[in-house]
């Protein structure tokens, strides 16, 4: 007990994860308990209601996303774990959320039925899941939209700047989305554009094989990149997949 509370008083986060991670079971156990309110919000974020931890299905996502994030974490990455496991949270509601509007709609077979014509036809209960499923996609992908436009008003960036800003070619979209890869992986290019909202480009030239002119042209949209590398948006990191880096 003296050795936990030591570390818990003296020791960051981060350190403490990786000390839970190597077997130190008593130590996870105390992170999650501590950290419930940091996973209730987190998935409250996603389901934009509040989440009460004894009741919601919800909240028991949240919290087994936690204990995998414990597991996963690796400082090496760049992020901090709160960031990793707010992230991890997010993923595993969303795909929570996902698969309950796959589920088909099975009625009781202890349940009476008044009328035969009253019964749902399966194609049209397949379609009302479906439509409702697309509906709660883009309502999460447009509350994360607005959730980065304000992110991006800190740092004095529009998303009509950032529309101009993008690379017209695929090609070059991929490659400035490697490039904000190379920045985030790199504590100290990471730290120039996150605290000071600039984008290192002389420290940039000896890591890409891309000119200062390209840099300087696209300088916006890789901040932007960084910036969603760095939060917590599930959408938006997906579409950086999909640029094909």
């Amino acid at each position: 007990m003296i050795r936990r509370l030591f570390q818990k008083n003296n020791t960051s986060l981060d350190v403490q994860v990786v000390a839970a991670k190597q077997g130190d079971e008593d130590l996870r156990n105390e992170i999650l308990k501590q950290y419930q309110p940091f996973i209730a919000k987190s998935v409250s974020e996603v389901c934009k209601r509040y989440i009460d931890p004894t009741k919601d299905d919800e909240f028991s996502i949240g919290l087994l996303a936690f204990n995998e994030a414990i597991q996963a974490y690796s400082a090496e990455k760049g992020s901090s774990f709160l960031s990793f496991a707010r992230l991890v949270i997010k993923r595993k509601v969303i795909d929570h959320i996902r698969n309950e509007q796959k589920k088909p709609l099975v009625k009781s077979l202890d349940e009476p039925y008044e009328d035969e014509e009253q019964m749902e036809n399966p194609s049209e209960v397949a379609a009302a899941k479906d439509r409702y499923q697309m509906e709660t996609e883009a309502w999460l992908r447009r509350e994360e939209i607005l959730e980065f436009k304000s992110h991006l008003l800190r740092y004095k960036l529009t998303f009509a700047e950032l529309t101009d800003a993008s690379p017209k070619h695929r090609d070059a979209r991929a490659s400035a989305v490697q490039i904000a890869r190379i920045v985030y992986q790199d504590e100290h290019l990471k730290t120039q554009v996150i605290d000071k909202g600039r984008l290192p480009i002389k420290d940039l030239m000896g890591k890409v094989e891309v000119s200062k002119k390209t840099l300087e042209r696209n300088r916006k949209f890789i901040i932007a990149m960084v910036l969603i590398l760095d939060g917590d948006y599930v959408y938006l990191q997906d579409y950086l997949k999909g640029v094909g880096v």
